[in-house]
This record gives structure tokens, C-alpha cells and sequence, in this order.
């Protein structure tokens, strides 16, 4: 049987239900909407609640139609009717839990930024030219993954290695859920794997690592030009007619930070400039949030992942075909996680973090 929610949480529903409406009010109002960074905070949380909103009505019509069949169950006059009624209870009973669990979830985060898109940077750590083949086959794995959710991956920067692996790549990636998923892969990742190079057979530890910034808008960042420092290059790449000859290629210091950002993946140096400038404003503003989670020192994010670089969340190991994550443990089908099918992995992490702010929360209380 499928427990309610609980009176901490439909509370809770109705404080969000409030600020829908009040939010509604302001969507209306040319004042809001006529301030770019006011409007554009106030649709990504309108968004957010609305569809909190939607997920409690899907949630209600199937606790109200389990209650109905249930209803049926126990009327004993009718015994092909309350069969019926039985296999439509089975099904509810399946099919709700997981819609509590995805409302709840919902109903404990509390980062404003889960709903942005995001700046996925992968860069070789230990193991040299091996490394940096596993870095490009996360790229690949990414890739893959975005296009079962029907997402938008594209490249921003790619330096090379000899043998076509990837020292350091920078993507960018737009969707709906991008960041809530993918700030799960931050961190270092391990693979143990005999590299083609390797003429003993033996196995090899390389390690890659991962970094998942919010998408900054320009509405977020405000950049004084006059703090920036733009040098034009000629874009490098592993050779062909789609490697850019000219002087199209923006590399961006920042000088009161030190941030150093390059982008040569367009043919114009416009474009160019403009999806650096997009980056150095994720990177201040990634500061600026890290800074903020920092003073709240939450210890779940340690517990789920933290984001830190050095912290090592994955094992992919060839030998045994699978794929180890730290935080669960979990072990996955090594194939179908570099085939891109990740979504079960970050539903039991969702899961995870669920729990971790559960016990926290004061949503269970009556």
C-alpha cells in the first residue's frame, strides 16, 4: 500500500501553490516583465512550480481513482467487477509510488538552479595518452546520453591529444533537466582497462575528470569590458577541411579573477567571442554559487557528491564490464552506461539524495 503524503508535505504544496499564484500575478504585471533579470528569475521558478503543480495533480487523480477501485474491491456484488477492480488496483499501486517519490524529491530541493542548462567540462587526469582516449569516450558516452533525452549538446573548446583523445573539452548542453542530472557526474572517474597501446595485455588505471557549471545568462553576470583581455588565434583541431585556418579563435582573461576562457568551435571570431564571454559568465557565477554552498556547508553534498574534482565517484571496469559507482555502491552494465543510458544511475541517485534530505527534513513531521 502506497503511504500519503505526509502533512509536512501537503503544507508545503500549499505555500508553493501561493507563490504560483502570486508569481502568475507578476508575470502579468509590465513592470516584471519589462526588467530582463527579474523576468527572467521569476519564469525559471513560475516554471519550476508549475510543474510541482502538475506533478501533484497526476499524483491526486491516481490516489483518487486507487481509492475508487479499491471502493469496488469491497463491494461484493458484482465478483467480475471486483476482478477488475483488483487488476486496476495492482496497477495504481505500482505506478504511484514512484510519482510520490519523484513529488517529494521535488518538494525538498532547494537549489534555484537545477532547472539551467549546463557548461560540462571533461579533462585528462592520471595516465597520460590513455587518459585522455577515456576523457573522449565520456564525451562520447554524454553525447549519447543527450540524445535519449533529446538534448542539445555542443562543443565550445577541444584540445586534442595525439592519438585523438581529448586533454581537455568543453561542451555546452541545453535541455530540460540538464543540470539536476548531470551535476551528478562531477568528480573524478576511473577506468581499468588494457589501452591499445599496451602490448602485454596489461590493465591500466587512467583518470578523467568531470565538472558540471549552471549556465550563466547575461542577466546573471554583469562583465565590465575593460576588465577583460581578448587575444585572436588560429583554431587548432586534428586536421581536415572543418579545422578553422583563420584568426577565429577567443581566448578571454579575466583580470580581477585570473579565469582564462577559449572558444574556437565557430568560424566566426564573433560567434566565437560571444560563447566565450557565455563561459566566463558560467564560471563567475559557478564561483559565486560555490562560495554560497560553502557558507551553508551542507553535508549531504559531501555524502551524495560534492563536486569536487578530486573526489572519485566511478570506476568503469573493462575486465568485468561494469561500472561502479562510489556514492551507492551500485554496480552497472559497463555497455549500456557507455552507450548512454545513464538514467537509471541518476534515478538512484536522485533517490539517494531524497533520502539524505528526507532524514533532514521536518517534511515527515505532522
Amino acid at each position: 500500500m502506497t503511504a500519503p503524503l505526509s502533512p509536512g508535505f501537503r503544507r508545503r504544496l500549499e505555500e508553493l501553490a501561493a507563490r504560483r499564484r502570486e508569481l502568475e500575478e507578476r508575470a502579468l504585471d509590465p513592470e516584471w516583465t519589462g526588467d530582463p533579470r527579474r523576468s527572467k528569475t521569476l519564469f525559471r521558478e513560475l516554471g519550476r512550480l508549475r510543474k510541482i503543480g502538475d506533478l501533484e495533480e497526476r499524483v491526486e487523480e491516481l490516489e483518487r481513482r486507487l481509492a475508487e477501485a479499491r471502493n469496488l474491491c469491497e463491494g461484493g456484488e458484482d465478483p467480475e467487477l471486483e476482478d477488475l477492480a483488483a487488476g486496476e488496483v495492482s496497477e495504481l499501486e505500482k505506478a504511484l509510488p514512484p510519482l510520490v517519490e519523484e513529488l517529494e524529491g521535488l518538494l525538498l530541493e532547494d537549489d534555484a538552479d537545477l532547472d539551467r542548462d549546463a557548461v560540462l567540462e571533461i579533462r585528462a587526469g592520471t595516465g597520460g595518452v590513455e587518459a585522455a582516449l577515456f576523457a573522449r569516450d565520456l564525451a562520447r558516452m554524454y553525447e549519447r546520453y543527450c540524445e535519449r533525452r533529446l538534448w542539445k549538446m555542443r562543443p565550445l573548446a577541444v584540445s586534442l591529444s595525439e592519438l585523438g583523445g581529448f586533454k581537455e573539452a568543453f561542451f555546452e548542453v541545453r535541455g530540460e533537466e540538464v543540470f539536476r542530472r548531470l551535476r551528478f557526474e562531477m568528480g573524478g572517474h576511473r577506468v581499468q582497462r588494457v589501452p591499445a597501446t599496451e602490448s602485454q595485455g596489461r590493465i591500466h588505471t587512467s583518470l578523467a575528470t568531470v565538472a558540471v557549471l549552471p549556465q550563466a545568462e547575461e542577466v546573471d553576470v554583469r562583465i565590465d569590458e575593460k576588465d577583460l583581455e581578448i587575444q585572436t588565434t588560429t583554431s587548432s583541431g586534428p586536421g581536415g577541411q572543418h579545422v578553422n585556418k583563420t584568426q577565429s579563435a577567443v581566448r578571454i582573461t579575466h583580470l580581477p579573477t585570473g579565469l582564462v576562457v577559449y572558444c574556437q568551435e565557430e568560424r566566426s571570431q564573433h560567434k566565437n567571442k560571444a560563447r566565450a564571454l557565455q563561459l566566463l559568465r558560467t564560471r563567475l557565477y559557478d564561483q559565486e554559487r560555490r562560495r554560497r554552498e560553502e557558507e551553508r556547508a551542507e553535508v549531504r553534498r559531501s555524502q551524495v557528491g560534492s563536486g569536487d574534482r578530486n573526489q572519485r565517484i566511478r570506476t568503469y571496469n573493462f575486465r568485468d564490464n561494469r561500472v561502479t559507482d562510489h556514492r551507492i555502491p551500485k554496480n552497472y552494465s559497463l555497455q549500456k552506461v557507455l552507450e548512454g543510458d545513464l538514467d537509471p544511475l541518476f534515478e538512484d541517485l536522485l533517490r539517494l539524495e531524497r533520502d539524505l534530505r528526507l532524514k533532514e527534513s521536518s517534511f515527515q513531521e505532522g
